[in-house]
Protein backbone atom coordinates (compact mmCIF):
# COMPACT_ATOMS: atom_id res chain seq x y z
CA UNK A 1 0.00 0.00 0.00
CA UNK A 2 1.36 3.35 -0.93
CA UNK A 3 0.91 6.58 1.14
CA UNK A 4 -1.36 9.50 0.03
CA UNK A 5 1.00 12.61 -0.06
CA UNK A 6 -1.05 14.42 3.24
CA UNK A 7 -1.30 11.27 5.03
CA UNK A 8 2.66 10.41 4.70
CA UNK A 9 3.68 13.71 5.43
CA UNK A 10 1.52 13.58 8.60
CA UNK A 11 2.93 10.26 9.90
CA UNK A 12 6.64 12.25 8.89
CA UNK A 13 5.82 15.03 11.34
CA UNK A 14 4.38 12.84 13.85
CA UNK A 15 7.96 11.18 13.72
CA UNK A 16 10.07 14.50 13.82
CA UNK A 17 8.09 15.58 17.07
CA UNK A 18 8.53 12.15 18.79
CA UNK A 19 12.33 12.27 17.97
CA UNK A 20 12.57 16.18 19.10
CA UNK A 21 10.37 14.82 22.50
CA UNK A 22 13.00 11.96 22.68
CA UNK A 23 15.75 14.47 22.57
CA UNK A 24 14.25 17.01 25.17
CA UNK A 25 13.85 14.44 28.13
CA UNK A 26 17.36 12.48 27.52
CA UNK A 27 19.27 13.07 30.21
CA UNK A 28 21.96 15.66 29.26
CA UNK A 29 25.03 13.08 30.18
CA UNK A 30 23.71 10.79 28.04
CA UNK A 31 24.88 12.52 24.79
CA UNK A 32 28.37 11.89 25.49
CA UNK A 33 27.82 7.69 25.88
CA UNK A 34 28.12 5.25 23.23
CA UNK A 35 25.02 4.84 21.40
CA UNK A 36 23.81 1.15 19.63
CA UNK A 37 25.38 2.55 16.70
CA UNK A 38 28.36 0.83 16.62
CA UNK A 39 31.73 3.73 16.88
CA UNK A 40 29.17 6.56 17.42
CA UNK A 41 28.22 8.85 20.55
CA UNK A 42 24.25 9.23 20.75
CA UNK A 43 25.33 12.85 20.19
CA UNK A 44 27.32 12.08 16.53
CA UNK A 45 23.95 9.78 16.02
CA UNK A 46 22.14 13.08 15.91
CA UNK A 47 24.69 14.55 13.83
CA UNK A 48 24.14 12.47 11.12
CA UNK A 49 20.44 13.07 11.39
CA UNK A 50 21.44 16.47 11.11
CA UNK A 51 23.43 16.00 8.15
CA UNK A 52 20.87 13.92 6.29
CA UNK A 53 17.90 15.91 6.77
CA UNK A 54 20.04 19.39 5.53
CA UNK A 55 21.24 17.50 2.19
CA UNK A 56 17.24 16.86 2.27
CA UNK A 57 15.95 20.28 2.65
CA UNK A 58 18.44 21.46 0.30
CA UNK A 59 17.38 19.37 -2.45
CA UNK A 60 13.68 19.73 -2.30
CA UNK A 61 14.07 23.33 -1.83
CA UNK A 62 16.49 23.68 -4.98
CA UNK A 63 19.15 24.37 -3.43
CA UNK A 64 23.31 22.87 -3.97
CA UNK A 65 23.64 19.99 -1.31
CA UNK A 66 26.76 21.64 -0.06
CA UNK A 67 27.88 19.12 2.27
CA UNK A 68 27.61 15.85 -0.38
CA UNK A 69 28.74 18.07 -3.32
CA UNK A 70 32.01 19.18 -1.14
CA UNK A 71 32.81 15.21 0.12
CA UNK A 72 32.30 14.01 -3.51
CA UNK A 73 34.77 16.60 -4.47
CA UNK A 74 37.29 15.66 -2.15
CA UNK A 75 36.60 12.16 -2.54
CA UNK A 76 38.04 11.82 -6.23
CA UNK A 77 38.49 7.98 -6.49
CA UNK A 78 36.52 5.27 -6.23
CA UNK A 79 32.80 4.69 -6.04
CA UNK A 80 30.62 6.65 -3.84
CA UNK A 81 31.47 5.28 0.07
CA UNK A 82 28.24 6.30 2.82
CA UNK A 83 30.63 4.73 5.11
CA UNK A 84 33.12 7.49 4.82
CA UNK A 85 30.24 9.84 4.28
CA UNK A 86 28.63 9.32 6.89
CA UNK A 87 31.84 9.55 8.86
CA UNK A 88 32.41 13.01 7.54
CA UNK A 89 29.10 14.74 8.27
CA UNK A 90 29.54 13.28 11.64
CA UNK A 91 33.80 14.55 12.59
CA UNK A 92 33.18 17.93 10.86
CA UNK A 93 30.32 18.73 13.72
CA UNK A 94 32.63 17.11 16.09
CA UNK A 95 33.85 20.22 17.50
CA UNK A 96 30.37 21.62 18.15
CA UNK A 97 28.38 22.16 21.51
CA UNK A 98 26.09 19.55 22.20
CA UNK A 99 22.87 21.75 22.44
CA UNK A 100 23.93 23.37 18.39
CA UNK A 101 24.32 19.91 17.42
CA UNK A 102 20.76 18.98 18.67
CA UNK A 103 19.53 21.93 17.69
CA UNK A 104 20.71 22.00 13.56
CA UNK A 105 18.97 18.59 13.59
CA UNK A 106 15.58 20.37 14.42
CA UNK A 107 15.93 22.69 11.94
CA UNK A 108 16.89 21.03 9.27
CA UNK A 109 14.39 18.71 10.48
CA UNK A 110 11.72 21.20 9.91
CA UNK A 111 13.08 22.54 7.12
CA UNK A 112 12.59 19.63 5.04
CA UNK A 113 9.07 18.82 6.25
CA UNK A 114 8.11 22.48 5.49
CA UNK A 115 9.61 22.47 1.23
CA UNK A 116 8.05 18.98 1.40
CA UNK A 117 4.39 20.58 2.08
CA UNK A 118 5.35 23.46 -0.25
CA UNK A 119 5.66 21.49 -3.43
CA UNK A 120 3.16 21.41 -6.13
CA UNK A 121 1.09 18.55 -6.74
CA UNK A 122 2.89 18.48 -10.07
CA UNK A 123 6.74 18.29 -8.39
CA UNK A 124 5.52 15.92 -6.15
CA UNK A 125 4.60 13.41 -8.33
CA UNK A 126 7.28 13.99 -11.24
CA UNK A 127 10.30 15.42 -9.34
CA UNK A 128 13.38 13.42 -8.80
CA UNK A 129 16.48 14.73 -6.15
CA UNK A 130 20.03 13.73 -6.56
CA UNK A 131 20.27 12.05 -3.11
CA UNK A 132 22.78 10.24 -1.20
CA UNK A 133 21.89 6.73 -2.85
CA UNK A 134 20.53 8.43 -6.70
CA UNK A 135 17.72 10.10 -7.88
CA UNK A 136 14.66 9.49 -5.59
CA UNK A 137 11.09 11.08 -5.64
CA UNK A 138 9.88 13.41 -2.66
CA UNK A 139 8.06 10.42 -1.52
CA UNK A 140 10.49 8.00 -0.62
CA UNK A 141 13.27 10.55 0.09
CA UNK A 142 10.36 11.22 3.04
CA UNK A 143 9.79 7.79 3.39
CA UNK A 144 13.55 7.00 3.71
CA UNK A 145 13.90 10.29 6.46
CA UNK A 146 11.35 8.97 8.54
CA UNK A 147 12.85 5.31 8.58
CA UNK A 148 16.52 6.90 9.48
CA UNK A 149 14.71 9.05 12.19
CA UNK A 150 13.28 5.46 13.61
CA UNK A 151 16.10 3.77 13.39
CA UNK A 152 18.49 6.59 14.72
CA UNK A 153 16.13 7.17 17.47
CA UNK A 154 15.92 3.56 18.84
CA UNK A 155 19.66 3.33 18.59
CA UNK A 156 19.94 6.45 21.08
CA UNK A 157 17.12 5.03 23.11
CA UNK A 158 18.81 2.00 24.17
CA UNK A 159 21.67 3.87 25.88
CA UNK A 160 19.48 6.45 27.27
CA UNK A 161 17.10 4.87 29.49
CA UNK A 162 14.26 6.00 27.32
CA UNK A 163 13.84 2.62 26.46
CA UNK A 164 11.96 1.49 22.95
CA UNK A 165 9.36 3.52 20.66
CA UNK A 166 7.27 0.44 19.08
CA UNK A 167 5.03 3.02 16.74
CA UNK A 168 3.02 1.43 13.57
CA UNK A 169 3.95 3.61 10.89
CA UNK A 170 7.56 4.10 11.30
CA UNK A 171 7.96 0.11 12.05
CA UNK A 172 5.81 -0.51 8.70
CA UNK A 173 7.23 2.28 6.41
CA UNK A 174 10.62 0.04 7.19
CA UNK A 175 9.28 -2.76 6.56
CA UNK A 176 7.79 -1.34 3.57
CA UNK A 177 10.94 0.65 1.73
CA UNK A 178 12.95 -2.56 2.84
CA UNK A 179 11.04 -4.80 0.40
CA UNK A 180 10.23 -2.30 -1.85
CA UNK A 181 14.53 -2.33 -2.37
CA UNK A 182 14.73 -5.93 -3.02
CA UNK A 183 15.31 -6.12 -6.60
CA UNK A 184 17.93 -3.62 -5.81
CA UNK A 185 19.29 -5.12 -2.72
CA UNK A 186 19.48 -8.48 -3.84
CA UNK A 187 21.02 -7.65 -7.51
CA UNK A 188 23.51 -5.54 -5.66
CA UNK A 189 24.80 -8.68 -3.67
CA UNK A 190 24.84 -10.83 -7.31
CA UNK A 191 21.61 -12.74 -7.10
CA UNK A 192 19.56 -12.88 -10.51
CA UNK A 193 16.17 -13.84 -9.02
CA UNK A 194 13.82 -13.02 -12.14
CA UNK A 195 10.62 -14.43 -12.09
CA UNK A 196 10.88 -15.24 -8.35
CA UNK A 197 8.53 -13.35 -5.81
CA UNK A 198 8.08 -13.35 -1.73
CA UNK A 199 5.32 -12.81 0.20
CA UNK A 200 6.05 -11.01 3.43
CA UNK A 201 3.62 -10.89 5.76
CA UNK A 202 4.05 -9.45 9.59
CA UNK A 203 1.55 -8.23 12.73
CA UNK A 204 1.72 -6.04 15.79
CA UNK A 205 2.91 -2.70 15.50
CA UNK A 206 3.83 -1.98 11.59
CA UNK A 207 1.47 -5.02 10.39
CA UNK A 208 1.42 -5.26 6.75
CA UNK A 209 1.59 -7.54 3.90
CA UNK A 210 3.55 -7.75 0.38
CA UNK A 211 4.06 -9.78 -2.30
CA UNK A 212 6.68 -8.74 -4.24
CA UNK A 213 8.50 -9.43 -7.22
CA UNK A 214 11.96 -9.84 -7.10
CA UNK A 215 13.31 -8.86 -10.84
CA UNK A 216 13.94 -5.43 -11.44
CA UNK A 217 10.33 -4.19 -12.18
CA UNK A 218 9.02 -7.23 -11.77
CA UNK A 219 5.29 -7.81 -10.19
CA UNK A 220 3.74 -10.58 -9.29
CA UNK A 221 0.52 -11.48 -12.21
CA UNK A 222 -2.87 -11.49 -10.43
CA UNK A 223 -3.67 -14.04 -7.97
CA UNK A 224 -0.10 -16.31 -8.40
CA UNK A 225 1.22 -17.72 -5.87
CA UNK A 226 4.17 -16.73 -3.74
CA UNK A 227 7.51 -18.30 -4.47
CA UNK A 228 8.87 -18.10 -0.79
CA UNK A 229 7.05 -16.64 2.34
CA UNK A 230 8.52 -14.61 5.31
CA UNK A 231 5.93 -13.84 7.97
CA UNK A 232 6.23 -12.98 11.77
CA UNK A 233 6.12 -9.77 14.28
CA UNK A 234 6.87 -6.57 12.57
CA UNK A 235 9.17 -4.78 14.78
CA UNK A 236 11.69 -7.59 15.18
CA UNK A 237 11.67 -7.77 10.79
CA UNK A 238 11.80 -3.59 11.00
CA UNK A 239 15.13 -4.53 13.00
CA UNK A 240 16.31 -6.94 10.43
CA UNK A 241 15.81 -4.25 7.83
CA UNK A 242 17.43 -1.86 9.89
CA UNK A 243 20.25 -4.10 10.45
CA UNK A 244 19.71 -3.59 14.06
CA UNK A 245 18.74 -7.51 14.67
CA UNK A 246 20.47 -10.81 12.91
CA UNK A 247 18.46 -12.72 10.49
CA UNK A 248 20.03 -16.21 12.52
CA UNK A 249 18.19 -14.15 15.96
CA UNK A 250 15.12 -13.74 14.57
CA UNK A 251 14.96 -16.95 13.20
CA UNK A 252 15.89 -18.55 16.55
CA UNK A 253 13.55 -16.88 18.69
CA UNK A 254 10.35 -17.80 16.26
CA UNK A 255 9.83 -14.21 15.57
CA UNK A 256 10.33 -14.52 12.17
CA UNK A 257 9.23 -17.72 9.91
CA UNK A 258 10.52 -18.85 6.70
CA UNK A 259 7.50 -20.85 4.22
CA UNK A 260 7.90 -22.27 0.60
CA UNK A 261 11.08 -22.48 -1.07
CA UNK A 262 12.76 -21.75 2.49
CA UNK A 263 16.35 -21.15 0.73
CA UNK A 264 14.98 -18.30 -1.27
CA UNK A 265 13.17 -17.30 1.70
CA UNK A 266 16.29 -17.26 3.56
CA UNK A 267 18.59 -15.07 0.85
CA UNK A 268 15.45 -12.52 0.61
CA UNK A 269 15.61 -12.54 4.39
CA UNK A 270 19.27 -11.93 4.86
CA UNK A 271 19.49 -9.22 1.92
CA UNK A 272 16.07 -7.15 3.56
CA UNK A 273 17.35 -3.58 3.84
CA UNK A 274 15.86 -0.15 4.39
CA UNK A 275 18.83 1.60 3.48
CA UNK A 276 21.55 1.35 0.93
Amino acid sequence: MSLERAPLLGIANAERQRLGRMIQYADPATWEQPSAAAGWWNRDVIAHLGAGDTIAAQLVAGEPAVELEEFLTSETDGPFDIDAFNAFTVNRRSGLDTREVLTRWGQAADSFLSYCTALSGDDWASNRYDYIAGPIAARYLVQTRVVEWWLHGEDVRATNGLGPQIQHWPIYLTIDLAVRMLPWSLGRAGYDLSRRTVQVEVDGAGEGSWHWGLGTGEAPLGHTKPDATISGRAPQLALVAGQRLKPDDVLLSGNVVLGGDRQLADTVLRHLRAFP
